[in-house]
């Protein structure tokens, strides 16, 4: 039986948090579930699910879509891109059956590479890498989450790079019906000898494709489009990530038209300690003053009334009504109290 092997390269950083991950935990279980009422896709399709943040990983080995269990999302710290791609490469190179004289080896592989930032590393070697031998030889598909991606990057990828207006929980369905529908239409394809390679139809509201010759590069090794800080909740000790999206406001000063930037919070997201494991090994040292910081959540792990407590040691974690508190990153001990004007915080690479 020749596979037609569909990848997955899911980028999992700390601005995926809360409903962009939560979404996409739903679509992929939805597209496996549609795949498997499918005769076509049943006996070509094989899927394999790739997360990357500082690091990559396997979340889900090649498998036929029959015994494929959809999973849980871990988030990580960073957006590597270059990891994920040369994780995604290793697979390929192991996983693909090559034709040969004796036998017919698998369909091209199909890539969907979904990300809603700007890679922190440096990508150039890993593109490079794609572009020398993988490039003619599997279809990739770069789907930008929002309109913040670096998307003459993924340009240098593929040629098939798509914007999702994810505005919406609809928005969501109709992405992932998308994504169903072109696995299908690539499934019988295959099975009537042809491309293997067969996009639905888009629809131009929820998904466009991307005109890369207006696409300006962004070359920045922090996702400035978030700010997401690290803590720890001083009673449960998991770990947490407090998440800010940017906000440009106009101004004026002295009649001189400006822009002011700060970022709001959209929530506090419980994870767990593959977070860490995720993480860029890479020291990182970027703060963000806390006066461009609106909002202040509850601890999403024990409901303390402030998360946002600054140890002397630099970290973070929440607080309650205890007169003394321990840091759970250090163990010191201190008294809170609060001050007037910002300060540095240690902020993730998003």
């Amino acid at each position: 039986m020749r596979r037609l092997p569909i990848y997955f390269l899911i980028d999992i950083s700390e601005s995926m948090v809360g409903e962009p991950i939560q979404q996409v935990e739903e679509g992929l279980a939805t597209i496996i579930q549609a795949l498997k009422t499918d005769p076509h896709a049943l006996e070509t399709v094989f899927v394999s699910i790739i997360v990357f943040a500082g690091q990559a990983r396997t979340l889900v080995p090649l498998q036929e879509i029959v015994s494929f269990y959809p999973p849980k999302f871990p988030i990580g710290s960073g957006t590597s891109l270059s990891k994920g791609l040369g994780h995604l490469m290793h697979e390929l190179r192991t996983n693909i059956v090559k034709t040969t004289y004796e036998v017919k080896g698998d369909w091209k592989p199909i890539v969907f590479l979904f990300t809603d930032g700007v890679p922190t590393d440096d990508s150039k070697a890993a593109i490079n890498e794609w572009k020398q031998n993988w490039q003619k030889t599997a279809n990739m598909i770069a789907v930008s989450f929002g309109n913040e991606t670096d998307t003459k990057l993924l340009g240098e990828l593929t040629d098939n790079v798509l914007q999702f207006k994810n505005t919406n929980v609809q928005s969501y369905k109709e992405f992932f019906k998308w994504v169903t529908d072109s696995i299908k239409t690539s499934s019988i394809s295959v099975e009537n000898n042809a491309t293997g390679f067969e996009l639905a139809k888009l629809d131009g509201e929820t998904l466009s494709k991307i005109d890369l010759t207006k696409s300006e590069p962004n070359r920045q090794f922090v996702d400035d489009n978030f700010v997401v800080l690290n803590g720890k909740c001083q009673n449960t000790k998991r770990p947490y990530l407090m998440k800010y999206r940017k906000s440009i406001a106009p101004s004026s000063f002295a009649g001189i038209e400006l822009a002011t930037k700060s970022y709001r919070l959209v929530g506090a997201y419980q994870v767990d300690n593959s977070y860490f494991e995720l993480a860029d090994n890479a020291n990182f040292n970027n703060k963000v003053n806390t006066d461009e910081l609106i909002g202040g959540p509850t601890c999403p792990c024990c409901g303390n009334q402030i998360a946002f407590a600054v140890c002397t040691c630099g970290k973070i974690h929440c607080i309650g009504e205890e007169e003394l508190s321990t840091c759970p990153w250090c163990e010191s001990q201190s008294t809170y109290g609060s001050g007037d004007g910002g300060f540095e915080v240690n902020r993730t690479q998003g």
